[in-house]
């Protein structure tokens, strides 16, 4: 039956490919609504194309995008299925502006997928940054992280299942369990919010683990909505404090100025420096 709806043919190709991230967590697209073309009819509140050119097309997103004119983005929605540990989940399920089903383990047993970071991913506590990895460890430590953390899953695991064979109430039982075993659920989100998210979880001070998700997440857009994804790239790399653009525009005219010249934290300096490439500039 021949179909009425907007197709991209980039994502037909996709739907319900597993694609895999970290050692056993996947996404699906399951199904999507609207595409660049989309955006651009309800910014214009017309039928049809709403456009004479690809290319004023192009240009009315990318000035959408630019003035924060979001209300149209929402026209547009996505459909996945998640396979992620439960930290990862519950960092993502913060996200509030989206619709969410999740695998029950009230109703149903939890399979035994837990996820172990690689060595290379095992690392200190940062020293400045409470809620972040930090510095390398020795190897010898690494490889014992990765057995005790293996050695808990098994246990846990083990004990979770004793209990069910015993009669214990799923409820019960599953609290036992850590939270890098694998959940399931289904999330669907306006282009909006997805935008919010990319931005907030590709960040380099997003956790790793929900990064490498929202990094796939990212490519499934450029095949959605390729002109909403090129605006993105160009417009979100960074945002500036009204002292920021100070900085920015004294370094721009060649004058000399250093953090004592504002009231900006070391930490606010230093990704602002990172930022426009001024590494030389960096507090230590």
């Amino acid at each position: 039956m021949e179909t009425k709806r907007t197709c991209v043919e980039s994502m037909e190709q996709i739907i319900g490919e597993e694609m895999s991230i970290l050692d056993k967590g996947f996404i699906r697209v399951i199904d999507y609504m609207g595409d660049d073309s989309a955006i651009v009819q309800a910014a214009r509140i017309s039928y049809g194309k709403g456009t004479k050119s690809v290319s004023s097309d192009k240009s009315l997103i990318r000035y959408l995008l630019r003035h924060e004119h979001t209300s149209v983005f929402e026209m547009c929605e996505i459909k996945l299925h998640i396979k992620a540990p439960i930290f990862v989940a519950r960092q993502w399920l913060r996200h509030r502006t989206a619709n969410v089903n999740e695998y029950s383990a009230r109703y149903s047993e939890m399979e035994r997928d837990f996820y172990c970071p690689s060595i290379d991913n095992i690392t200190g506590q940062d020293m400045s940054n409470r809620q972040a990895r930090g510095s390398d460890l020795d190897i010898p430590i690494r490889e014992n992280a990765q057995q005790q953390i293996n050695r808990v899953n098994s246990e846990s695991f083990e004990t979770y299942t004793n209990l069910i064979e015993d009669g214990v109430a799923r409820e019960i039982s599953r609290g036992i369990l850590p939270t890098n075993l694998y959940t399931q659920f289904y999330w669907k989100i306006d282009l909006n919010n997805l935008l919010r998210f990319i931005k907030l979880r590709t960040s380099s001070y997003a956790q790793f683990e929900i990064r490498e998700y929202a990094l796939k997440i990212k490519e499934i857009l450029s095949l959605w909505v390729p002109f909403t994804y090129d605006a993105f790239n160009n417009y979100n790399h960074c945002s500036l404090s009204k002292e920021g653009l100070k900085v920015v525009q004294e370094l721009a005219n060649g004058k000399q100025i250093t953090k004592d010249d504002t009231n900006m934290s070391k930490n606010e300096w230093n990704t602002l420096m990172r930022n426009i490439k001024r590494t030389d500039l960096i507090i230590n």
